[in-house]
């Protein structure tokens, strides 16, 4: 065989394998999808104080496992020690005050019973008058003061029964329904639950991690100060959106971690994300901005899947580490081998890269 023959042969058999290398990845790319494009994600929860206040003492260390309730850090509690003092002060008060208000308003009662007997005593006179002047025993003039004194009379009954109106107004219903001790139990309580805030603890079980925090620095409310990464497992996988087309949620998922090289990992596809951010539109008064490319073949878009393992990890990767992503959709049984094969060589090539 000359050369010419030899190398138009191997032009064959490349050109041949280049065909089934393509037909191989088409048909992959629809019944066993894989992506390299996953990561492991772990919740991260940033710690932040509900109070204003200087650092008095950070308890944990980074790097550090916490477990939900332990303390994180406390706050400098003076101020909020001195605002609960006031706070029970002020509820104090507010008995003191109710106390006040019901001696004043038997005293408006005893006032009003004292008016309403003048009031009486003042009308018989009225009554006594107006028999008497019919017999012209008493002149006009007597008779008209007689009318006068009880119109005062009754004005008199008439102003005590309002103060008494207003006094009950003031000091409310009785016992624990009164509003003025309402309002002071809810200031006390509120005094109590902000020095309770002062101890800053951990919501979930994790791992401190980048702390900066020292003692003296000045928080604010709401300002995150501490990251605490969870326990949990959250895989994401991004694949070109044609590459789902045959994927449900529960196909077997096989997952290649790059931190351990060899291992494979079972899972199921757990859920699909409902969208990326080129899919959101916001409200922002602008036109529509319209991307514009010269490329005749754009870039598939890639959506994202999560996996979740049938086993939990005994000691889950760092948040954002890489993995590999095999899928099995469906019930296709010649594809079972293949997708054995490709993850194989992939947890093999983790040795190397």
């Amino acid at each position: 065989m000359s050369p010419d023959q030899r190398f138009a042969r191997w032009v064959k058999v490349a050109l041949a394998a280049f065909a089934l290398l393509f037909i191989y990845f088409l048909i992959a790319d629809s019944f066993m999808p894989m992506t390299p494009e996953a990561r492991v994600m772990r919740p991260v929860v940033r710690i932040a104080p509900e109070l204003s206040a200087p650092v008095s003492e950070v308890v944990v260390s980074d790097h550090q496992q916490v477990a939900k309730g332990d303390v994180l850090f406390r706050l400098n509690p003076e101020p909020f020690l001195i605002a609960l003092e006031q706070a029970r002060l002020n509820r104090e008060q507010a008995q003191r005050d109710n106390t006040r208000l019901e001696a004043e308003l038997a005293a408006a009662q005893a006032m009003l019973a004292s008016a309403q007997a003048i009031a009486e005593e003042r009308a018989g006179e009225r009554r006594r008058g107006e028999a008497l002047i019919g017999r012209q025993s008493i002149s006009r003039q007597q008779y008209d003061q007689q009318v006068a004194a009880e119109h005062t009379a009754q004005a008199e009954v008439a102003s005590a029964q309002a103060k008494i109106e207003s006094l009950e107004v003031q000091l409310g219903e009785d016992g624990d329904t009164n509003l003025r001790l309402r309002q002071a139990d809810n200031a006390l309580e509120k005094a109590q639950l902000d020095v309770a805030r002062t101890e800053v603890r951990a919501l979930e079980a994790g791992q401190v991690t980048n702390l900066q925090l020292q003692a003296g620095d000045y928080v604010q409310a709401g300002q995150p100060v501490i990251a605490l990464v969870t326990q949990r497992v959250d895989i994401i996988a991004d694949f070109r959106e044609k590459s789902l087309r045959h994927v449900r949620p529960g196909d077997e998922a096989a997952v290649v971690f790059d931190a351990w090289p060899g291992r494979i990992f079972e899972g199921q596809v757990s859920a699909f994300d409902a969208g990326v951010r080129e899919g959101q539109l916001t409200a922002d008064g602008q036109l529509a901005d319209i991307p514009t490319s010269d490329r005749w073949v754009r870039d598939a878009q890639r959506l994202r899947i999560h996996i979740a393992l049938n086993e939990p990890l005994i000691a889950p990767p760092p948040s954002g580490a890489r993995a590999t992503v095999q899928l099995l959709p469906g019930e296709h049984a010649l594809a079972q081998p293949f997708a054995w094969l490709q993850t194989h060589l992939i947890s093999w090539l983790h040795y190397v890269y």
